[in-house]
């Protein structure tokens, strides 16, 4: 196993620690950021009756498509607990090891991203809807998992106020755009490629996020992502705009 590591278990072992550092820090920070929970249910009312005025709160109606079917429930609850950190982990873990190259850019994109999710929690706190049933909306997690947000650490270190934007589901479009980039087999791109909608599904469908959380999601990602490699992004266009 060491000869296929790129640059050695010591390097590897660096890579984890900065890692687990920013995952640590970010919990921490994310924890105790401001919990003025008056502004937070203000926010997401005003998020509520946005989507209204657009005509296009759907969330219930998904949230009944899910309640309605046991596997649903399972999968979207699995989907949700596992998508951000862990699949999260196992996705830098293997381009690290298989493409190296692409190693660095993946993981500063992750970190600045989310970096600027976290400010945004700090000055925007947004309860989520799962806190607003007079709306129809239901907490799935509390009503069938075992795991929910009052369980032990989750409840310290996570931040209940933090639905604007979704990093679940940024995080899950980052990881499917450059796991499909790195793929070869044409399975495996198009289950990376639809990776990313089955998170968004998943978030909405158990009510901790709203639609508009996943677009912001995603938007901050393309702008993360434009913002660090927009050198590589202007040299990719005018060669292609010269050919």
């Amino acid at each position: 196993m060491s000869r296929r590591l790129p640059r050695g278990w010591a390097h590897l072992a660096l890579q984890l620690a900065f890692w687990m550092g920013f995952y640590v820090a970010y919990q921490i920070v994310r924890g105790l950021a401001d919990r003025d929970i008056a502004t937070a249910f203000w926010n997401g009312f005003h998020v509520i009756r946005l989507e209204q005025w657009m005509g296009a709160l759907f969330e219930p109606a998904l949230q009944r498509l899910v309640d309605s079917s046991e596997l649903l429930i399972k999968a979207t609850s699995y989907t949700y607990w596992l998508s951000q950190f862990a699949v999260v982990a196992l996705a830098l873990l293997w381009v690290y090891v298989r493409h190296h190259d692409r190693f660095f850019g993946f993981r500063n994109w992750l970190i600045a991203a989310n970096l600027v999710g976290l400010a945004v929690y700090a000055l925007v706190p947004t309860a989520p809807p799962r806190m607003f049933p007079e709306w129809g909306f239901v907490d799935t997690l509390a009503r069938y998992s075992s795991i929910n947000h009052e369980s032990g650490l989750i409840a310290y270190a996570s931040n209940p106020y933090a639905a604007m934007p979704s990093l679940h589901s940024m995080d899950a479009f980052i990881v499917g755009v450059v796991m499909f980039g790195v793929c070869r087999s044409r399975l495996a791109r198009t289950l990376w490629l639809v990776w990313p909608a089955w998170v968004w599904f998943s978030v909405i469908g158990t009510g901790n996020h709203y639609w508009l959380d996943v677009v912001a999601g995603v938007l901050l990602a393309v702008a993360a992502g434009v913002g660090l490699f927009r050198r590589e992004l202007f040299s990719r266009w005018r060669t292609a705009s010269r050919a």
